[in-house]
């Protein structure tokens, strides 16, 4: 046990309630993936339903940790932090919902490369914040944290790399000025999960630094 560890205590109410969001989370971009990889008509309606479900777990998730917030004396890290890191996990959740309901609403049978390309990037960016999360508490492994950061960092880059691509090609070929506005809105639901991850990832840095 390092020495950090030692000074730092393993919290016993946040950190397993952080550990269920992002769980939660990595089940929803994984659900994410497979509706935006299927053929299936039936399977992506079930895929949907299935996120519908995580993010109001999400949401239950999220309040159990204002709740605590609430009632306790003493916490972990600053209160803000907390407030700020429950925020950004469930913002992700809400956008990754946002964008596959947009996907059903909006009938969207084909979806273009770049969807799933960004589903990926949420995907890969949940796994890390998962890592850095269960590394977090009691300061188990600060370089495994920190490397998670800069991964969801990379990640958020290669989203808006995708995104700006995705964007000028569909100005360039697609001539349905409605079909447009959908898909452009799902694309932008997307890549600001990618960006919800990363203001994830940078409470989580900043929590470092003070404890640090």
């Amino acid at each position: 046990m390092s020495f950090l560890q030692f000074l730092v205590p393993k919290d016993k109410k946040f950190f397993p309630l952080f550990e269920k969001a992002t769980e939660n989370l990595l089940r929803t971009s994984e659900a994410l993936i497979v509706l935006t990889t299927t053929t299936s008509a039936e399977e992506r309606k079930q895929r949907i339903r299935e996120i519908e479900h995580l993010e109001h777990s999400g949401d239950n998730i999220t309040h159990l940790i204002f709740n605590q917030l609430g009632k306790s004396f003493i916490t972990p890290f600053d209160r803000e932090d907390i407030h700020a890191l429950a925020s950004a996990i469930d913002d992700v959740l809400d956008f990754i919902h946002g964008s596959a309901k947009r996907i059903d609403l909006y009938r969207i049978e084909q979806l273009d490369e770049s969807i799933p390309a960004l589903a990926r990037c949420i995907h890969d960016g949940a796994v890390e914040l998962n890592v850095a999360i269960k590394n977090l508490n009691g300061m188990k492994d600060v370089n495994l944290v920190k490397e998670a950061c800069v991964k969801i960092n990379s990640l958020e880059n290669e989203a808006d790399d995708v995104f700006n691509k995705a964007i000028a090609n569909l100005f360039d070929n697609e001539k349905d000025a409605i079909q447009i506005i959908k898909i452009k809105e799902i694309l932008a639901a997307l890549e600001t999960a990618t960006d919800k991850c990363e203001d994830a990832a940078n409470v989580i840095q900043g929590i470092v630094l003070k404890q640090a």
